[in-house]
């Protein structure tokens, strides 16, 4: 198929886009990488009547390390984020999960902004940032407003931006020394959405117990979601395999996966909690490795 007719507007600045989406009163959508958009038009599961194509917004794409941590602008490329020595270094959980975002041609043309403002359930970069306890800069005409990650998404392809607001920039802190970090996910092949994914990040006490720790999952219910469940029973804990199995079991009561053409419910949960233990040992090992370095 092809899509719907649409009108084409190329924005050149910021500004420019902020324009265009405060003063039309017809259905707008902003062509970032086009990775996920391209299709739904092609399907007509998206019918604009403008696409505003963001391609030329230079000012948008890139990384700078900010307060500790680090900014991202929205159009910043994903092969960019994968191949960064200032996430390997500052966010070594979004390294880690690049090589899982589906295949290096995509890579190439998709958007960190744009897969947070697509807001898939079973996008990495999501659950991710969520993960990373990301802070996102949206911009209108209006003015400009932070969101915190844990309130950006609302359901599947649904988030807090108004039509008229831009998502503009993504920033995430460092991680934490005493942290250790690591992705899970199950797929069918390289580069499909993941049937079940986990992000997490343990950080330690100088004593060894459990300081901290984000659980998040993909594809597990109708956003990407923490389990806090999980969460709250690992602090304080030692890092064993037995405190690893009685939380990824408690986070299981905080997720909502369904059934669907690629698994079942069931299957989900069990291979969740199977994906949520051994990314909590990984965690354990760098956090554990990483310890004596920061007693130096």
């Amino acid at each position: 198929m092809k899509p719907a007719p649409f009108d084409l507007e190329t924005a050149h600045s910021v500004d420019q886009a902020l324009q265009l989406l405060a003063t039309t009163d017809r259905e707008v959508k902003v062509l970032a990488g086009g990775q996920s958009l391209v299709p739904l038009l092609n399907f007509r599961l998206a019918r604009p009547s403008v696409l505003v194509d963001l391609n030329r917004l230079a000012d948008l794409q890139y990384i700078h390390e900010r307060e500790g941590g680090l900014a991202f602008g929205a159009m910043t490329r994903q092969s960019a984020l994968e191949h960064s020595d200032a996430v390997a270094r500052l966010a070594p959980l979004l390294a880690e999960a690049m090589p899982h975002v589906a295949h290096t041609p995509i890579r190439n043309r998709g958007t960190f902004g744009g897969s947070l403002a697509h807001a898939d359930p079973a996008a990495e970069l999501c659950t991710v940032a969520l993960a990373l306890d990301a802070t996102l800069i949206a911009r209108s005409a209006r003015g400009e407003r932070e969101i915190g990650i844990d309130n950006f998404f609302v359901g599947p392809f649904t988030t807090t931006l108004q039509p008229d607001e831009l998502l503009t920039e993504i920033r995430v802190p460092a991680s934490p020394g005493s942290a250790g970090w690591a992705f899970e996910e199950v797929a069918r092949r390289r580069g499909d959405f993941a049937m079940v994914g986990v992000a997490v990040i343990v950080q330690l006490e100088p004593a060894g117990t459990i300081a901290a720790a984000r659980l998040a999952y993909t594809s597990m219910g109708p956003t990407p979601l923490r389990a806090r469940s999980g969460e709250r029973a690992l602090v304080g804990q030692l890092p064993t395999a037995e405190a690893f199995s009685r939380a990824a079991e408690a986070a299981m009561a905080d997720l909502e996966p369904s059934d669907d053409l690629h698994a079942t419910r069931g299957y989900r949960l069990q291979v969740g909690q199977a994906l949520t233990c051994r990314a909590l040992e990984r965690a354990r090992l760098r956090a554990q490795s990483a310890a004596p370095r920061n007693g130096q």
